[in-house]
């Protein structure tokens, strides 16, 4: 039997960011795949994802945007607002709208797919970063908030992992990219199935004494 078999599973944006990694690896343990592409900045289209999904046993939130490269002299009220509509409202609207289930059935795990920008500073990331930073904070106080009624929130903090979002075979040509992975103590990317196999474990029972945690996973980035 696979990890996931006849769990009911629903991924957002499958086609960015993490997307097409969470839905071969869940697909191939089992899981009944909402699979979701629609645009979560709409209002009330992460209400409408819930419902139509039904009985909903994990969510993997899976959100992205562009990262705007600019100092936060130059960062606009548009460009920081921008990334929380993208990547914070939705996120808080898909678990206030799932969460009544899961405390209802006493059982329920969700997983959100972040970014290691949010634990460690770097410069010209103000908007992108905080909006990230965001993300988690929010995942360690509702964490802690459902874990009485068997509720498992936690997030993975990425960075350096294969993506068509963030890294792109077009970017790992450049110059640029070859400079930033001497940053990283492994000194490759991570294969995309690597991050899912870690959102895997996150979304099974050998994860359930987990609460509101982040959990790094960049080839020792963060620990520099």
């Amino acid at each position: 039997m696979t990890q996931m078999n006849g769990k009911r599973v629903v991924i957002t944006q499958t086609s960015a960011f993490m997307g097409k990694d969470l839905v071969d690896r869940f697909s191939a343990e089992g899981a009944i795949l909402i699979a979701d592409d629609r645009d979560l900045k709409v209002q009330g289209a992460a209400e409408a994802l819930i419902a139509e999904a039904g009985h909903v046993d994990v969510l993997i939130a899976n959100l992205a945007a562009a990262q705007p490269r600019t100092s936060v002299l130059d960062t606009d009220d548009g460009t920081f607002q921008a990334m929380y509509e993208a990547m914070v409202f939705p996120l808080h609207r898909l678990v206030r709208a799932v969460l009544p289930m899961m405390i209802s059935r006493r059982q329920g795990k969700i997983v959100v797919m972040g970014s290691a920008s949010a634990l460690k500073g770097m410069p010209n990331y103000s908007a992108y970063g905080s909006a990230r930073g965001a993300q988690l904070a929010y995942v360690q106080d509702v964490g802690t908030e459902v874990a009485p009624h068997n509720v498992h929130v936690n997030a993975i903090a990425q960075t350096f992992v294969e993506n068509p979002t963030y890294f792109p075979a077009s970017y790992q040509a450049t110059t640029e990219f070859k400079e930033r992975i001497k940053g990283a103590p492994l000194g490759r990317l991570a294969y995309g199935w690597e991050a899912a196999a870690l959102a895997l474990f996150l979304a099974g029972n050998e994860s359930n004494f987990f609460v509101g945690q982040i959990f790094p996973f960049s080839g020792g980035w963060v620990t520099r």
